[in-house]
């Protein structure tokens, strides 16, 4: 009896490695069957939207897509500079104190200014915009899947790619670098404020220390990074939202899910980008 259980201990030991193997696998092909499902999702997106185009008629109506520019972009306004205010706040607070030992505190304003315009600008409203508007997105979308409004739109001859999915994604698209530049301004106004209360630098020459650290290819890094993060969101809601399965249940996993993947793929795609910016473009 005791050699059983020790044959079978063993075989346990030697066969743990290949399980281990194969899920590991498993996740590996759904994550490549997730990104490829992705990427023809917004291919045939553009390619409904184009087709129309060519026919000479509008993809889809205007009044929608200023609705959502206006929810994505005019509404969502007031948070994103609000959590820009503070974190501007803190970051000249904290770094100040630390520059002010060496007697350095003169680099406050450079330092918040190219930290928002290159990386957490676009970061964060990135990441606010995922979980406000990537939301409520897959929410539309996921219970028009499911009471089959979806379906009533395919049975009218109407593409739903262009006709739910493109505005959604242009407004998403183009109002994202707006809202990026909301947030560098009110994240550079706050540190202006802390400079001037806690290490006396006075606001015109806090502007020129800022206009003398910033360079034309900050400005454009923090744009590019902006409209590709408002595009994978935007892709990432609508495609959780058609592809929702099992009722009210299903509507509020797919806006987990969506909310839990948007703020990852923009962590991750924003790190990805930045190793290539450094290793090809050294400052």
């Amino acid at each position: 009896m005791a050699d059983q259980k020790q044959d079978s201990s063993e075989e346990a030991l030697i066969r743990a490695p290949a399980i281990a193997l194969q899920e590991i696998g498993g996740l590996g092909r759904n994550f490549l069957r997730e990104v490829g499902s992705m990427f023809w999702f917004i291919m045939h997106t553009f390619e409904e939207t184009i087709e129309r185009l060519r026919d000479g008629r509008a993809p889809f109506r205007a009044v929608s897509f200023f609705r959502h520019a206006e929810r994505a972009g005019v509404e969502s306004v007031p948070l994103v500079a609000l959590v820009s205010f503070f974190l501007g706040l803190t970051m000249a607070l904290l770094t100040g104190y630390q520059l002010q030992r060496f007697g350095t505190e003169r680099l406050i304003p450079g330092l918040v200014a190219i930290s928002f315009t290159r990386e957490l600008g676009p970061l964060m409203t990135g990441i606010m915009l995922a979980a406000r508007i990537g939301a409520s997105f897959t929410a539309e979308l996921g219970t028009m899947q499911v009471s089959e409004e979806v379906e009533a739109i395919e049975a009218m001859g109407i593409g739903p790619l262009r006709f739910l999915v493109a505005p959604r994604m242009l407004a998403l698209f183009f109002l994202m670098p707006c809202l990026s530049t909301v947030s560098n301004i009110s994240a550079i106004f706050a540190s202006s404020l802390i400079s001037k209360a806690y290490f006396s630098i006075a606001f015109p020459y806090f502007l020129d220390l800022v206009s003398d650290s910033l360079l034309i290819r900050d400005l454009v890094t923090g744009v590019f990074k902006s409209f590709l993060f408002g595009l994978l969101i935007a892709a990432i809601a609508c495609y959780r939202g058609l592809n929702v399965k099992g009722g009210a249940a299903g509507v509020g996993i797919a806006t987990t899910s969506s909310v839990v993947t948007a703020i990852t793929v923009v962590i991750g795609v924003d790190t990805l980008y930045n190793i290539v910016y450094v290793n090809f473009f050294p400052t």
